[in-house]
């Protein structure tokens, strides 16, 4: 970023990561563009820029808030809900004002045409959608809860408002509605299938979530994308590159703080190290080095595979993916990660990775269901080596 003093609006456009979607890689900030999946066919985000033929520049502040908060656009067509308005629906006016006025006032405009759709005509209306919300979206604004004090209630509103956390981290029902936005069901940020990963459980859970995980753990994961037990992967590494380590740190503490009061999905046991009894050479000649024959990694940088809860994680795909396709460079502020999980899809077959995989889960105390074969070849062929480059883009 150029050196400027940060306006209020793009402090909550930072919160919200809206750059990440509306955004290419190497392309212009906020001009749209970004493909995405969805269960009718692929989408493609949409120009933010101010300016008038292409962008958002004629939108008045209703026409955004009612973009932002309730997904109808300027003409009236309901959004599909891959624009997380369900969350943005808690936003305050104060910051959907701020908001505003950063996009109107210190964006650059670009005049860049937004992508049709790739759904079938068939399944191309827009007016189910108008169902959906009123059935499925929950569109209450954010309320304090007088049972916690302001910094919980801080973390609570970036998480579930800006941070749109339960996007990824929630599990859906069969309308594909998230099935809880805030912390009043266990279900909330209780980890989800994600386009060939699997959204790490953000509660206590002591094996598979955060429960192990302190104060200070959450902090510098969300202000440099490591701790001990990882790095950031998928999805996440755009969050990282372009979001969290851009809140003050207040905002930061209010996030771990809310985060840490969530309970558990269910009752576990904290884990506890054990020694490997046998020796794999498929670890040993690829893994070891980086994360320790003992699998206790380097931290902060080279995470232990020892009770980390991507290991742990029942659903095995974010383990076969970061290894199938290596993870994308981490670059918070400016700085890019010295350190980075290489992909091991052209020297290991699908067997090896299996095994290897399977060795990992079963070591070290982690007592984890094996690895096949079969779900190794199926991420292999849905999923693609990760890129070089990476949404870090100014944004004015």
């Amino acid at each position: 970023m150029n050196a400027h003093a940060e306006s209020a609006g793009e402090y909550v456009a930072r919160a919200s990561d809206c750059v990440a979607c509306h955004s290419v890689p190497g392309g212009r900030a906020f001009a749209g563009g970004l493909k995405m999946g969805s269960p009718l066919g692929a989408i493609y985000a949409t120009n933010i820029t101010p300016d008038p033929d292409t962008g958002i520049g004629n939108y008045t502040l209703q026409d955004f808030d009612n973009a932002v908060r309730h997904g109808v656009a300027r003409d009236g067509h309901h959004l599909y809900p891959a624009m997380p308005y369900p969350s943005y629906a808690k936003l305050t006016d104060t910051d959907i004002k701020a908001l505003y006025d950063f996009y109107m006032k210190e964006v650059p405009p670009v005049q860049q045409a937004n992508k049709p759709p790739e759904i079938p005509g068939y399944l191309a209306f827009r007016w189910p959608l108008a169902i959906w919300n009123s059935v499925f979206a929950d569109t209450a604004p954010f309320a304090p809860n007088p049972a916690h004090d302001a910094v919980w209630n801080r973390g609570a509103y970036l998480v579930e408002g800006p941070g749109h956390c339960g996007a990824c981290h929630t599990p859906r029902g069969i309308s594909f509605a998230e099935k809880a936005s805030t912390d009043a069901g266990d279900s909330f940020l209780a980890g989800a299938p994600l386009d060939g990963w699997s959204a790490p459980n953000l509660r206590g859970d002591l094996r598979t979530g955060v429960g192990a995980w302190s104060e200070a753990d959450l902090e510098a994961f969300l202000k440099t994308g490591h701790n001990a037990d990882g790095a950031a992967f998928g999805s996440m590494v755009d969050v990282v590159n372009n979001s969290t380590p851009y809140l003050n740190d207040a905002d930061i503490h209010a996030v771990a703080v809310y985060l840490k009061s969530l309970t558990p999905t269910v009752t576990q046991a904290a884990y506890t190290y054990t020694p490997a009894t046998a020796v794999n050479a498929i670890y040993a000649g690829n893994c070891a080095s980086c994360h320790g024959a003992d699998g206790k990694g380097f931290a902060s940088y080279l995470p232990r595979l020892a009770g980390n809860p991507t290991v742990l994680d029942p659903d095995p795909s974010s383990l076969i993916n970061i290894t199938l396709n290596g993870s994308m460079p981490l670059v918070v502020k400016g700085a890019p990660d010295a350190y980075r999980m290489p992909q091991f899809r052209l020297q290991l077959t699908d067997q090896q990775i299996a095994e290897v995989l399977s060795y990992v889960r079963a070591s070290w105390g982690n007592g984890s269901p094996s690895v096949t074969a079969s779900q190794v070849a199926t991420l292999r062929k849905s999923t693609d080596p990760s890129s070089d480059q990476v949404t870090v883009l100014k944004m004015r």
